[in-house]
């Protein structure tokens, strides 16, 4: 569908990969959405696609798409129905793109778990679990590749964001992210004291495809409504200590950290995509 920015609505599909669970995800991604299509006075046409549970995919209709974190082994899952049908479905994605005309591009951010999967999917690295749980606020580095990235415009380098996540990207396959067409473009913290390779936080796998590890939608209002449920703050205390759990929520009130990066990374997906589709047309 090429877009007319006096008669169509700007079409996002959101693919929840949530399984049903509760989450924060979803609200951020629609809250970022909503504040981007109102300071831009875009009208936007929003549709949320249940992949895990009512095995729902969206067509190539869209102008963009966002597809979620959620629960779960990414390994485990290659067998069943949902996953089958949302590899085919970024299968489509990725030829459709490459055939494409400018103003037909299908542009696709996936985050957190939907990350794993396309890691998985375009065979970049290993995706392996990790030791412990990783859960909380922390530094993220920034490549020299992440750095002159687009949709990293305005963080700064070290930059903070969420991670919550029991799997990881590590030992990327630098020959074949370059045959893609992609980059590596953050890594986590560098930590001296623990002997543990590096995993990769954010990764371009192509022009039109990028995916982080953390969560860009988490914000303060979200994260604290979560570490102040029982069962939250009693697994984060049990596994992490309680200074752990004071730290994380002292830097959820630092603007400076997931505020800022909720305010750049996505909307700046929103802006680059939505822009590059007007240009084109114009």
């Amino acid at each position: 569908m090429k877009f007319n920015k006096q008669m169509n609505p700007y079409r996002i599909a959101v693919l929840d990969l949530y399984q049903g669970e509760a989450n924060q995800g979803m609200r951020g991604i629609q809250s970022i959405i909503e504040s981007w299509s109102a300071q831009k006075r875009i009208t936007t046409q929003v549709d949320y696609f249940d992949v895990r549970v009512k095995k729902q995919i969206p067509d190539l209709s869209y102008h963009a798409y966002i597809s979620s974190g959620g629960p779960g082994s990414p390994l485990e899952s290659r067998y069943e129905d949902w996953d089958i049908a949302w590899c085919q479905w970024l299968d489509q994605l990725n030829r459709w793109n490459q055939q494409a005309d400018p103003n037909e591009i299908k542009p696709v951010f996936f985050i957190c778990y939907s990350f794993q999967l396309a890691c998985r999917f375009f065979s970049v690295g290993i995706i392996c679990k990790r030791r412990s749980t990783s859960f909380g606020v922390f530094p993220i580095t920034l490549t020299e590749d992440g750095i002159k990235e687009v949709l990293f415009k305005g963080l700064k380098n070290p930059f903070y964001a969420v991670d919550h996540r029991d799997y990881q990207l590590i030992q990327p396959n630098l020959e074949r992210i370059e045959a893609l067409g992609g980059q590596v473009l953050c890594i986590e913290k560098e930590r001296p004291h623990v002997p543990h390779e590096r995993a990769v936080m954010a990764l371009r796998f192509n022009t039109h495809m990028i995916g982080t590890q953390f969560h860009p939608e988490a914000d303060p209002t979200g994260m604290i409504y979560y570490l102040n449920q029982e069962d939250t703050r009693n697994t984060v205390i049990k596994n992490h200590g309680e200074e752990k759990l004071k730290s994380m929520l002292a830097d959820l009130q630092d603007a400076d950290k997931i505020q800022w990066t909720k305010s750049r990374v996505l909307p700046n997906f929103l802006d680059h995509t939505f822009s590059a589709t007007i240009s084109c047309k114009d």
